[in-house]
């Protein structure tokens, strides 16, 4: 999600490294000239405290508290670059009760934040709820004891109107990093979205949202001396022995190679919204190729590996939605934040409140059908052509309308007419609409009633509520919208030392997993900016807290 710029930290300044630490950290006992190595009864080719699956938020966040408390940690990635979705995110992490806020002066707490996650998911994981709750202010002090991660809260309001909201929201970002300061690290950073779908690298200046995220992570775990960052490991197996987790099986470039782990594997390797088989199974609405993952990855193989080794799965259906402008290639780009138009669906007439949060409006486009020909952003010339609302990657006009997937017309009749709609019932509900918005107010949908509408809008816009903006300005235009989402977020069953369940809720011995590989606790509601993102954190650190505890509880 976009978020405002913000600064540079001052924090930032250089570290002396360990000798032998960096990408190739000290304590790593690996395979020489393709002899295997036994430990017990399994052969490795390497071996290490703890097996991180995945390079997003989560998955950092894991491998900087086990190398941080002097655990040897492998990162395995299976593309090239690392961050995953989250380098591609606006980075606003939604952990409440923490240092960040209480600098920023909030009147927030962590038993307000309980009241509203406890509102919108009533009982369901409520061990969960309460751990991620409990876990968050040290989380955040522990990350922000680290020269190299640096936060500050920025307004955003939370998503749903419950005892226990935020208007102004209180999730909080990374600040920006200076890229020198990544040095030799920056080019495993995977780009913003638009660069990286174009296959360029990173743009001059400072590093940005889930970019500086993901370098902030990345810089403080390698900075330990403790942490190791494999690219080009695909992991498609699990090793068990006795009934516990004790390793993975990945492909590489050189073939395949078994690494094990003494403490623990924890899978933080994104959902299977890549996946269309997995998809189709799971009646999972939209499309793999609507979906903000980067692309080729998030295809569930460490989901199908958890499953063959016992694990149950819970909320397989869901995801993360958002509308997505459709793009002339066939992806979609996420679309939030509408400043003017409105929404149709086929039969040419608004189904929804326009302003909505992402993750509800596209629960009402799977409603409407989400299909890619029945949902259409309807806007006037007041912007010139130009969409009246923020997309990832942004869209290109001309582009577009050579594409085909915006059309352009001197009348509403005319329009209609290319979107496949009435055009008496497009006349007749952008008419409404314009009397909606002389009046200032929604008496369909309340546009403009709450204050995420109002957190986008122009207030500048004329009339008397900036979210409801008239279309009286020829020509007219229609942008297709389709459901796209920002992952899946079913997975494996976890409970809250982010241990991986079995189907009578047992512990599997050895196997932990957070963020989107996960089930998660907020179950079918988005609470707010940052939420995948900062119970991702959460649980990564707990699995973490709790593989160290292991000689005491070896459950």
């Amino acid at each position: 999600m976009p978020t405002a710029p913000a600064r540079t930290g001052q924090r930032d300044r250089p570290r002396a490294r360990r000798p032998g630490g960096g990408l190739l950290g000290p304590h790593t006992t690996e395979r020489q000239e393709g002899t295997p190595m036994r430990d017990g009864r399994q052969e490795w080719d390497a071996t290490h405290d703890v097996i991180v699956v995945g390079s997003g938020a989560g998955a950092l966040t894991g491998a900087l508290a086990a190398a941080a408390d002097g655990l040897d940690t492998v990162v395995l990635e299976r593309t090239a670059l690392l961050g995953g979705t989250s380098a591609y995110s606006g980075a606003a992490c939604w952990l409440p009760g923490t240092q960040v806020q209480e600098r920023a002066g909030l009147d927030d707490s962590t038993e307000a934040a309980g009241a509203y996650l406890r509102a919108l998911t009533g009982d369901a994981g409520t061990e969960r709820l309460e751990a991620f709750l409990r876990h968050a202010p040290e989380l955040v002090a522990r990350l922000e004891d680290d020269p190299a991660l640096a936060f500050e809260w920025r307004a955003f309001p939370d998503y749903v109107a419950a005892p226990g909201r935020m208007d102004a929201g209180r999730s909080f970002v990374p600040l920006d990093l200076a890229p020198e300061l990544l040095g030799e690290l920056l080019p495993l950073v995977r780009p913003a979205v638009d660069r990286d779908r174009a296959g360029r690298e990173h743009p001059a200046g400072p590093l940005s949202a889930g970019r500086a995220l993901i370098g902030r992570l990345l810089l403080a775990a390698t900075r330990t001396g403790n942490a190791r960052i494999r690219t080009g490991h695909r992991v498609t197996g699990l090793v068990t022995e006795d009934g516990r987790v004790t390793g993975v099986e990945a492909r590489t470039p050189r073939g395949t190679v078994r690494v094990g782990a003494r403490r623990g594997v924890l899978l933080a390797a994104g959902g299977f919204e890549g996946d269309a088989a997995l998809r189709a199974e799971h009646r999972v609405p939209g499309s793999a190729d609507w979906s903000m993952a980067p692309r080729g990855t998030n295809t569930g193989e460490v989901l199908r590996a958890a499953v063959a080794a016992g694990a149950a799965t819970g909320l397989m259906d869901e995801a993360w939605w958002c509308p997505g402008t459709e793009l002339p290639d066939g992806s979609a780009a996420f679309t939030l934040g509408l400043r003017g138009g409105l929404v149709v669906d086929g039969t040419g007439r608004r189904f929804a409140n326009e302003s909505l949060p992402y993750d509800r409006m596209g629960r009402a486009i799977a409603a409407a059908g989400g299909a890619a020909d029945s949902v259409h952003l309807v806007f006037d010339s007041r912007e010139g052509g130009a969409l009246p609302a923020i997309t990832v990657p942004p869209a290109d006009p001309a582009r577009h309308l050579a594409a085909g997937t915006w059309v352009r017309a001197d009348s509403l009749p005319e329009l209609a007419a290319l979107i496949g709609v009435p055009a008496g019932a497009l006349t007749d509900t952008v008419g409404r609409f314009n009397g909606f918005a002389a009046t200032g107010t929604d008496e369909d949908h309340h546009r403009g009633e709450d204050p995420y509408d109002l957190f986008f809008a122009d207030r500048n816009a004329p009339g008397p509520n900036p979210c409801l903006v008239p279309l009286d300005r020829p020509p007219y235009y229609a942008a297709r919208l389709v459901l796209a989402d920002l992952g899946t977020k079913g997975g494996l069953r976890t409970d809250a030392h982010a241990r991986v369940l079995d189907a009578q809720g047992r512990p599997l011995p050895g196997l932990y997993a957070a963020g989107n590989t996960s089930a998660s606790f907020t179950g079918r509601v988005y609470p707010g900016p940052g939420v995948p993102l900062g119970t991702a954190m959460v649980f990564a650190s707990l699995a973490v807290r709790h593989m160290t505890r292991r000689s005491a509880d070896p459950a």
